[in-house]
């Protein structure tokens, strides 16, 4: 259970950042929706990543869903599996590359990290 409230607050953080990312891109010139309408903009003129059309230009809400649905059940799959750490490893906190300010090179600052974040 632990396991996958860490997994998912992760990825609410990612979504946080999601938000926040078009309104910093917007202010650096790109012509990007609010993130609250940019799902929308399939059903009227398709979404353009990045402001470009010639990108990728998606028309098909069926297409993007079955796409997403794909890529991260094989990414989930993956992790599940043991990924890139294989058998035996700390899923949630890995280390090594994983660790690159050096936050776990004490173990009990490590520990302490772990708890405070949930």
């Amino acid at each position: 259970y632990r396991e996958t409230e860490v997994i998912r607050a992760r990825w609410a953080m990612l979504g946080a950042l999601g938000c926040i990312f078009p309104e910093l891109m917007n202010g650096a010139g790109f012509n990007l929706p609010v993130w609250f309408k940019a799902g929308g903009q399939i059903f009227d003129q398709g979404i353009d990543y990045l402001g470009n059309p010639n990108l990728v230009h998606a028309q098909s809400a069926l297409a993007v869903l079955s796409t997403q649905v794909v890529l991260m059940g094989a990414s989930e799959a993956y992790r599940f599996n043991g990924g890139p750490l294989g058998n035996g490893a700390d899923a949630l906190y890995p280390g090594g590359a994983f660790d690159p300010l050096g936050f776990a090179k004490d173990s009990t600052k490590a520990a302490e990290l772990k708890v405070k974040e949930i």
